[in-house]
């Protein structure tokens, strides 16, 4: 019976670290709730599978690398799903997993849809207000989760390069002089990432110290090859650092690769961390100290 007792207790010591692991921090990206809907904030969200939406109660989920592993890059990731719905596992969870993988800490953005069913919400204001909001969240809360703010990233899938796009490139910096301390926060990314991003609000011109990007397509993706290639030549235009990777086949919404048979889809997500490796950004470039 003893013996019983110490294995039923073990394994409940395994469940709750086991728990502990898994579990996640979700931080309301409005404390009191998204200015001008406050009454909203308690509506639950709906998930099934591999979505989630009404989303009334905007946030971040903080996915911490292993003990240990952090190195101070952190990233803030935009699922797609056409501001209908979010794509949470595959593009926001898969992605978290891959760059803890690497060290770098993850917060995955629940934007306001503005195309979900009754949606009282508008793209380019709420979700680009989201945006903004959770980059300078990020910004703010860096030295609590150990983060160097030269080295915070930006990503979007599908949607949620919509996202990216309206708010990589303008409007970075906080407002001093602003009451809530976030808002004094910058909203600047130090790098991009654009996956499959859809079409609309690309900005008009590219400026000089825009952030580094990756861009990745498929170019049988009728949808967002096209933009993706306006993008990079804007990016060759403002003389900004880009790669590109655009694929023969592979269509839309291939996530991290798992969902196609082909070899060049399966293995994109090794030419992202090339990239970042190249980049500097797990591991920042050591300067080289000169001897007389």
């Amino acid at each position: 019976m003893k013996n019983a007792f110490v294995k039923i207790f073990l394994l409940l010591a395994l469940l709750t670290v086991s728990f502990a692991v898994n579990a996640q921090t979700v931080i309301p990206l409005w404390p009191k709730g998204a200015p001008g809907f406050e009454n909203r904030r308690n509506e639950p969200e709906q998930a099934k599978d591999y979505w989630v939406k009404n989303i009334h109660n905007p946030s971040v989920t903080v996915f911490i690398p292993p003990a240990g592993k952090a190195n101070g890059a952190a990233v803030v990731i935009c699922p797609g799903g056409g501001h209908r719905l979010l794509v949470y596992n595959s593009e926001g969870v898969a992605p978290a997993k891959f760059f803890n993988d690497l060290g770098i800490t993850v917060f995955v953005l629940k934007y306001r849809l503005g195309r979900d069913t009754l949606s009282p919400y508008r793209i380019d204001v709420h979700a680009k207000a989201d945006g903004y909001r959770a980059m300078r969240l990020v910004h703010s809360r860096a030295a609590e989760f150990g983060i160097d703010t030269n080295r915070i990233g930006l990503m979007g899938f599908s949607a949620g390069g919509e996202v990216v796009d309206m708010i990589a490139f303008k409007n970075l910096q906080g407002n001093p002089k602003a009451a809530d301390p976030i808002d004094r926060a910058s909203a600047k990314a130090n790098f991009i990432i654009q996956v499959y991003p859809g079409p609309g609000f690309m900005p008009g011109v590219i400026p000089a110290d825009a952030p580094p990007a990756f861009l990745v397509a498929a170019n049988d993706d009728v949808c967002c090859s096209p933009p993706l290639i306006q993008l990079l030549q804007k990016y060759r235009e403002a003389k900004v650092p880009v790669e590109m990777h655009l694929y023969a086949k592979g269509d839309h919404a291939f996530n991290m690769g798992t969902n196609r048979k082909l070899k060049s889809i399966n293995n994109w997500p090794q030419r992202l961390a090339d990239w970042l490796e190249d980049s500097h950004i797990p591991q920042p470039e050591r300067k080289k100290v000169l001897h007389n």
